[in-house]
């Protein structure tokens, strides 16, 4: 598919890098402290929205602030251990962001910035602008998070693409009437209702345009 656009939007786990891994141990280790089953878990969306919500989802609203710190705290810990809690890229991911000019693109993530900027950093990649989730009141699928990195850039969000792995994400994305692009990398292909479904981005490439953004994907 070819796509031409204004800028592009990404989401940050599973998209430009994996930290399933990271993810499932700390929810894990989470989940016994605070007596969450692996039941609950299925009952609700987990991937790709806000831990406030998540948190929210599972525990009486007396209980969610502390449960809440201690959820970023386990996170923020194992990424910034030696190992860096296994956060890596995905392939394409560091070639694709570096082709693009600074004023063009941004990480948009459902999880605090403190976090996204450390797993970033352990990924090797380094955003010009991150929209996280103390940025906004409606989390991934509403499309508030995707609309306002748009106006950050000062974009028309009709000129943008998402990229995006999961389903509450090609969802935000499609409601702020924006192209969307699917990863099958933490979902498989018939679960994302997107414009265009890839393995990862070593299926895009970009030309940087006078008019933009001329992109490529999965052909």
């Amino acid at each position: 598919m070819r796509i031409f656009a204004a800028a592009a939007l990404f989401d940050n786990d599973g998209t430009l890098l994996s930290s399933l891994d990271s993810v499932v141990r700390c929810w894990t280790r989470w989940a016994g402290e605070y007596g969450v089953t692996a039941e609950d878990f299925a009952r609700i969306g987990l991937h790709g929205r806000p831990a406030a919500e998540i948190v929210a989802d599972l525990l009486p609203a007396d209980r969610v602030p502390e449960a809440l710190r201690r959820i970023d705290e386990l996170e923020l810990e194992d990424v910034t251990g030696p190992d860096g809690g296994g956060v890596a890229p995905l392939p394409g991911s560091v070639e694709l962001t570096g082709a693009l000019p600074a004023d063009r693109w941004a990480v948009v993530t459902s999880a605090t910035r403190r976090l996204a900027e450390a797993r970033l950093a352990r990924a090797g990649l380094s955003a010009p602008l991150v929209v996280a989730a103390e940025d906004i009141t409606r989390g991934k699928p509403d499309p508030e998070p995707y609309l306002l990195a748009a106006a950050e850039l000062g974009v028309d969000p009709a000129r943008c693409v998402v990229f995006e792995d999961a389903p509450a994400g090609v969802a935000a994305g499609r409601a702020a009437g924006m192209t969307t692009v699917a990863l099958a990398t933490t979902h498989r292909p018939d679960e994302l209702d997107a414009d265009v479904v890839i393995k990862d981005l070593s299926a895009v490439s970009v030309q940087v345009t006078a008019g933009g953004l001329e992109i490529v994907a999965g052909e």
